[in-house]
């Protein structure tokens, strides 16, 4: 083939020339042989062309972010046929989607029943019918109170003008709330000092802007009345606000993480190479790297979520590994004696294998994602890997060219090989005690993840950064919760919702739930039943409890559905024909296992109580309590393809079956110890803990790759004995895995400080993941070499 470039070149690369990299063999002058000095020759002749065409092919691509979107439903976060999700919107189907917006109002002087605070509830309630996509508005005001007057039934506001309340009036208010099950622990504090208002929406999903639309409406409302009402403080929260934070959470990382990175990378780079050329191409293929992988997903269809917007960040941080080992190479050669165009070419020559395979494993550890079964998880796998392989593209093409015609200048470094001189020699040396001890150090630590406790928590999913966790924990602390468990009642038959023997199960069931720990309120349709009997009955208390004929029932029913405003109906309690009605359990500061436990105990009293009844629990908390656990069964799988393809890439480059088998050790050790440490240090994770492993096995099997490849070289081509070849090892590759890593662990270490749990916890985990790697792939790997190897 001679000088001239062949376009299959990098689907047939010469795995033998991977072995060089990390080497400067300066004899070699830079002639090079086979594809790899091919493609030197071909980027330094083509330079122009090829700066032009990725330039244009980036913009080209990039004009697809035009397309992005913010996606603005939690429930993203859940696969279409995810059974939770069917179940939730067979629910929905049924009765209605009550989407809803908590407006809590906690007057400073501790006290909601004063006409002021009164008036203001219900000046929000009036406007709150404005919302838009708005379906029906429930307040203390508003309340729909039933009462005997004489003969008649009255069912009207139980607060109709406020200003006019006597201290009378405001004291039997306050008796009469505490008594009312549909206000207390939901729209009332037990102690009166909070009180909410809750808009139902019912927005028809057909556009993203229709969350924003509903949020604005309400935070300008809102910002408007408390600046009238300073003596009040203003919450929001509710579905609709868990929605809108959702997407702010992406806008927000991308406004702070990716600047942050950018940073880190000037540093870093500049720090290692001290050179501001390298750092300025370093950027460039950054940018283009992201903008091609956003724009191609633009192009294709995908939107911005709270897991897609991490995308950018860690392509930036993989880009970087690939451009230091060019770069680093680059610079050496400059360095020792050669011109830029000679160090271009040298540095492509031992460069391209090892950036191919390590892009290869990456993209493939990304693309397992993809048995998630959480779409948003799926997607960032894809759009990862997309963006990896514009990065190799970019660093192989882009980067070379931009480097033959900069000004080519290194500094020069005094013994740049002192630390890992030492640190070969002290391997050697301690390999006995290294073995061992840091086995034994690795299992301790890897016993930690026994600890590590699944809980998955939308509102727990984002820090205290964000104000609706803040408005979301005083809710929950001082009024009602924020999880919801939520049952179909059945009949068996049309109109079957007043057969008393019916309600009284229902009932039953009800005050069953009432018992349980941290629940605080439960809506069930008998609770209007009952107070409409005693309202007929003169108010006599007697007569609270269920009416003794089914006729009776549907009588009280009919009465109330005539009697109330539009809007403030039972539609969404029971189902068109009255064959079944709707039950809700809320509660209130609960981990994940919390809900499970109380789902298994709420549909095992079913089975043995009212077995006809019987019916699963579903609602949004119950299927993000499930997401990590069946997020684990489904990435594993994903984890045991990666593994299987990266050994068989392993032994494809290496060459050597016995070695190929011992790299397992290094390349699994780091993400058991990484979940030990998270158990020790923190004990629950969320559903990143079911990613991270396969996530992370590309990535750490590069530097394992990079130590082995030397490894055998020495061995093989210069016969030295094991501990020799350790010393080759680390001495030539050391620096670079050093590098890479510190780019790696700062990147994900920056990924971290989102406010999103998911996010943040993928990150840090990650990191931990990659920082181990380097130690055990420096301090264990070669003593396991020298152990199996002395023959």
């Amino acid at each position: 083939m001679g000088g001239r470039f062949c376009p299959g070149a990098i689907l047939r690369l010469d795995f033998g020339a991977y072995e060089n990299f990390g080497e400067v063999p300066l004899s070699n002058q830079g002639t090079g042989d086979g594809h790899e000095s091919a493609w030197g020759e071909f980027v330094v002749g083509k330079r122009w062309i090829i700066i032009v065409f990725s330039i244009l092919l980036a913009f080209g691509l990039a004009s697809g972010m035009r397309f992005l979107t913010l996606d603005t439903d939690s429930r993203v976060y859940l696969a279409p046929d995810n059974p939770d999700r069917v179940a939730l919107e067979t629910l929905e189907a049924t009765y209605t989607k009550d989407n809803s917006l908590l407006v809590v109002l906690a007057p400073k002087n501790g006290d909601i029943y004063t006409k002021e605070t009164l008036g203001v509830v219900k000046e929000i309630t009036e406007a709150g019918w404005q919302t838009p996509f708005s379906r029906r508005v429930d307040s203390l005001t508003n309340f729909q109170y039933s009462r005997a007057d004489g003969d008649e039934l009255i069912i009207e506001d139980f607060v109709l003008d406020p200003e006019s309340m006597t201290d009378e009036d405001l004291s039997k208010l306050r008796e009469v709330a505490v008594t009312r099950k549909p206000l207390y622990g939901k729209v009332v504090s037990e102690k009166g000092d909070v009180t909410a208002i809750n808009i139902t929406v019912l927005n028809p999903g057909e556009s993203q802007s229709e969350i924003p639309e509903i949020v604005t409406y309400v935070r300008a409302m809102v910002s408007e009345i408390g600046k009238q009402h300073p003596e009040i403080d203003f919450y929001l929260t509710g579905g609709v606000m868990i929605d809108m934070t959702f997407a702010e959470a992406s806008q927000e990382d991308t406004k702070t993480l990716i600047p942050a990175m950018l940073i880190a990378i000037m540093l870093i780079v500049g720090f290692t190479l001290r050179t501001f050329w390298g750092v300025v191409s370093t950027l460039f293929v950054i940018i283009l790297s992201i903008i091609s992988t956003m724009g191609l997903a633009g192009w294709t269809g995908f939107v911005i979520n709270s897991s897609t917007a991490a995308a950018p960040v860690i392509i930036m941080t993989l880009a970087v590994a690939d451009s230091v080992h060019l770069l680093a190479s680059h610079y050496f050669y400059l360095r020792n004696g050669k011109d830029k165009h000679g160090a271009v070419k040298e540095s492509i020559r031992v460069n391209m294998g090892p950036v191919f395979v390590t892009s290869l494993t990456t993209a493939v550890g990304f693309l397992t994602l993809n048995f998630s079964e959480s779409p948003p998880l799926q997607e960032l796998g894809t759009i990862v890997a997309s963006g990896v392989t514009f990065a190799f593209f970019y660093s192989v093409f882009f980067l070379p060219s931009m480097m033959s015609m900069l000004p080519g200048r290194a500094k020069e470094s005094a013994n740049p090989n002192a630390l890992m001189d030492g640190i070969s020699d002290f391997v050697v040396a301690k390999r006995k005690i290294l073995l061992p001890v840091i086995g034994l150090v690795s299992v301790v630590l890897a016993l930690g993840s026994f600890k590590i406790v699944l809980d998955d928590d939308f509102i727990r999913y984002f820090d205290h950064r964000y104000q609706f966790r803040v408005d979301a924990d005083f809710t929950q602390d001082n009024l009602t919760g924020l999880h919801a468990l939520e049952f179909s009642l059945p009949s068996g038959e049309e109109g079957g919702i007043t057969n008393p023997e019916y309600l009284a199960k229902v009932d039953a069931f009800a005050e069953w739930f009432r018992q349980q720990d941290k629940v605080v309120h439960v809506s069930a349709l008998t609770d209007t039943i009952k107070r409409l009997h005693e309202n007929v009955n003169a108010d006599d208390p007697q007569y609270y409890r269920i009416p003794d004929t089914s006729e009776a029932a549907a009588q009280f029913l009919m009465l109330y559905e005539l009697s109330v405003p539009y809007g403030l109906d039972l539609n969404s309690q029971m189902d068109i024909g009255k064959s079944s009605s709707r039950f809700t359990a809320t509660v209130v500061n609960t981990t994940a296992d919390d809900i499970l436990a109380l789902v298994d105990k709420s549909e095992g009293w079913l089975k043995q109580n009212a077995p006809e009844m019987y019916s699963k629990a579903t609602g949004m908390s119950v299927a993000v309590s499930h997401i990590s656990g069946n997020n684990i069964e489904s990435m594993l799988g994903g984890t045991i393809g990666a593994l299987v393809i990266i050994s068989f890439i392993l032994y494809f480059v290496l060459r050597n079956a016995k070695i190929a088998v011992i790299s397992l050790a290094p390349n699994l050790m780091p993400a058991a110890i990484a979940f030990g440490i998270w158990g020790f240090l923190f004990t629950e994770v969320n559903l990143a803990i079911a990613v991270v492993v396969a996530m992370t096995l590309g990535i750490v099997v590069d530097d394992t790759v990079h130590m082995l490849s030397k490894y055998l070289r020495a061995r093989r081509e210069y016969g030295h004995e094991p501990e020799e070849a350790v010393r080759y090892a680390i001495r030539t590759v050391g620096t670079a895995m050093g590098v890479t890593t510190f780019a790696l662990v700062v990147g994900f270490g920056i990924l971290a400080t989102s406010g999103f749990a998911v996010n943040g916890d993928m990150g840090l985990l990650s990191a931990i993941t990659i920082g181990v790697a380097l130690i055990t792939d420096m301090l264990f790997l070669p003593p396991l070499l020298m152990l199996f190897e002395r023959k």
